[in-house]
């Protein structure tokens, strides 16, 4: 009876093969796939690493109408190639127009999209889904000043890295609906996802950044909430909703939640697109308030997060000529502390071993026991183990002893080869305008003349 049983079964079907080679590319597993794509993991000799290869179902073109549909698609993000430079954008390396299945090549991103934590039994931390939003927003804003608007930011279009059970990194992907302010040619409108459109954007209307920033607060409306700010099993009612309603009270489907991130949620929700934050600046501004205000908990250790770091190096004079991508680099590549007052940062006679910005805080030079000098927010000390040639000049003839609870950013010779020409140099010209002027204060007051730290 048994054999009868298994025989009268049908075999499952079998996988389709995997393809040894799209265009010049050996693939090596398949990532994921959807109704129209699917995406590959693929081994590029020319840049000598993974990448991710994203092409449209074979066959699928032979339907004029979904030849057409995906063509405008495939040509959004191919109009892209090289020209996206941002740690939290994913980048698009290559297009090919292949007849029968065109293809994309881009940065591999090793993580999950954050639809994974859309659900009640996996959300994120209030602090991580801050930091999660000002990172989008800060995406977000540098593609809107490349004259785009993404018009489907969601979860499963937002790719998030772990380490263990924290983000540590989020890049915005596929600019298939991506609006591009630049182009000539004709684009598509009322395209993106349903759950986190805006009401301008299924009206089919001009639009700006706020449609955008719409989409962003859904998104973080969900991450908080576990479900989406409306939800219905049809369509109409959902448009309904988007048109008509007032989604629940965070406050009502999580303990937690600060009324600040209520309200901030709210305002991107908003109706009318004139009640939203004016500019990407002011809605990430707001969020990095959120993010280091004490109601919103960060854990035992009270780390410095990154949002933290962005905003604060932004308002420092030392920065002021550094650009989103540098300062970018900086916030990642530099050591972050906070220390109590009375800490010392170095000591008499010590060799200098790294160099500190004071990015919160204050500390005081100490010459033989007598307090010489108060630097904040802003300054440089013992800089001469980056810029000295010579052992003898990194040597400390003072002491820094932290004045005020401080928070600081600190470098080595070596991480400081580790970041890019670029931004090396923007700390070397940085640099020379701090040593110009303590010159020009040793100048001012030759009666009292102070060596260089």
């Amino acid at each position: 009876m048994s054999l009868t049983l298994i025989a009268d079964q049908a075999p499952e079907p079998s996988p389709p093969a995997l393809p040894a080679m799209i265009g010049k590319y050996r693939i090596k597993a398949k990532l994921g796939e959807g109704s129209t794509s699917e995406v590959f993991l693929a081994w590029d000799d020319f840049r000598g690493h993974d990448v991710a290869i994203k092409r449209v179902r074979p066959g699928l073109l032979a339907n004029t109408r979904d030849a057409h549909f995906q063509q405008r698609f495939f040509a959004a993000e191919a109009a892209l190639v090289g020209r996206l430079h941002h740690p939290n954008v994913v980048e698009i390396l290559d297009a090919v127009p292949d007849v029968d299945a065109p293809y994309l090549v881009m940065e591999l991103v090793e993580g999950v999209t954050l639809r994974r934590f859309c659900r009640p039994d996996k959300l994120l931390p209030i602090a991580q889904i801050l930091e999660v939003g000002f990172k989008c927003a800060m995406a977000l804003r540098y593609c809107y000043r490349q004259g785009l608007i993404h018009r489907d930011v969601k979860p499963a279009n937002l790719l998030v890295k772990q380490d263990g059970d924290q983000i540590t990194d989020v890049k915005l992907t596929d600019f298939g609906s991506a609006f591009n302010m630049t182009a000539e040619q004709t684009q598509i409108y009322r395209v993106g996802s349903l759950a986190y459109m805006s009401p301008e954007q299924l009206d089919g209307d001009v639009l700006d950044c706020r449609a955008d920033m719409y989409s962003l607060g859904a998104v973080i409306y969900h991450l908080i909430a576990g479900r989406p700010p409306y939800d219905a099993q049809h369509q109409p009612a959902i448009v309904q909703q988007i048109f008509r309603s007032t989604p629940p009270s965070l406050s009502a489907l999580r303990e937690g939640v600060p009324a600040g991130l209520q309200q901030l949620v709210e305002r991107c929700l908003a109706k009318d697109r004139q009640d939203r934050p004016a500019s990407w600046y002011d809605f990430a501004q707001a969020l990095s308030a959120l993010s280091a205000d004490a109601q919103v908990l960060r854990g035992p250790l009270q780390e410095v997060m990154d949002s933290e770091r962005y905003t604060l190096l932004r308002a420092l004079a030392f920065f002021c000529d550094f650009g989103d991508v540098e300062l970018w680099e900086v916030v990642r590549r530099g050591r972050w502390q906070r220390h109590p007052c009375g800490h010392a940062l170095f000591r008499k006679g010590e060799e200098g071993q790294a160099f500190y910005i004071i990015a919160l805080g204050q500390v005081e030079v100490h010459r033989d026991g007598l307090s010489v000098a108060t630097l904040g927010p802003g300054a440089s000390v013992g800089e001469m183990a980056y810029l000295a040639p010579s052992p003898d000049l990194r040597l400390h003839t003072v002491d820094i002893l932290v004045a005020q609870q401080a928070t600081t950013l600190s470098f080595t010779p070596s991480t400081m080869a580790l970041l890019s020409l670029p931004t090396r140099a923007l700390f070397d010209k940085a640099f020379i305008g701090v040593l110009v002027r303590r010159l020009h204060a040793a100048h001012e007051s030759l009666a009292h003349p102070r060596r260089i730290l």
